[in-house]
């Protein structure tokens, strides 16, 4: 396995098992932890350069969301997504976002809309700049700020929950393919239409989303990756 340890760059303030937990998330996006391998805590430790106890702490966050699975006296095992389950998350998210995206687009002030459009910049450069747990980050921080603007805080939680168990595997053959930076680029056109007011155009334009991104998980899977 490769070293972790540029995946836990943290902040003082937070909580050394939030550190952990972000670290390991950031892992599996990138594919250093690989579905269906075990992993032990004191390993994930070692190359984190922390204790044991955070680490064991965190994959019991990470185990609560679906993401690992404990196994007895050996470690976490990573958990593997299926193509049902990605095609049901999926159909999750089509059927939550795509309404709230043309609700919003109807009762939002335009301001609070465009007040979005760094972080939707942000995005693109990003997938631009092969960073891919950045770009994750702030599609995230998108997605979940543009759902907040329905007033709606378990829809938020739900779709948040959501984007968490349908996580991306090896990210790094799709970056190196150039099929992320258009899925990026849409943010901008949602963006656009919303702020536009054309509300039918941007719950397709959700859709089109969810449906290209639904793709980038079918390809994440089979595109090689490097083995750590």
């Amino acid at each position: 396995m490769g070293d972790l340890k540029q995946y836990g760059l943290v902040r003082a303030q937070e909580r050394l098992r939030d550190q952990v937990g972000h670290a390991l998330r950031a892992a599996l996006i990138a594919g250093e932890l690989r579905p269906g391998q075990v992993y032990s805590a004191p390993g994930l430790a070692s190359d984190l350069g922390v204790s044991a106890t955070p680490v064991r702490e965190a994959m019991l966050d990470l185990a609560r969301e679906g993401l690992v699975e404990p196994v007895r006296n050996k470690g976490f095992r990573i958990t593997e997504v299926s193509e049902r389950d990605l095609d049901q998350y999926t159909e999750l998210r089509t059927l939550i976002e795509v309404p709230t995206v043309g609700r919003i687009t109807k009762t939002a002030a335009r301001e609070r809309l465009e007040e979005l459009r760094p972080v939707a910049e942000e995005i693109v450069a990003r997938a631009r700049d092969h960073d891919l747990i950045g770009y994750l980050e702030a599609d995230r921080r998108f997605h979940l700020a543009l759902l907040g603007l329905s007033g709606n805080e378990r829809l938020v939680e739900t779709v948040g929950d959501l984007r968490k168990r349908s996580r991306l595997y090896g990210l790094t053959g799709l970056d190196e393919a150039g099929l992320l930076v258009s899925s990026a680029e849409e943010h901008l056109e949602l963006l656009d239409l919303m702020i536009a007011g054309n509300a039918r155009g941007a719950e397709a334009c959700m859709r089109r989303h969810l449906g290209h991104v639904r793709s980038l998980w079918a390809e994440g899977r089979d595109a090689p990756v490097d083995t750590p």
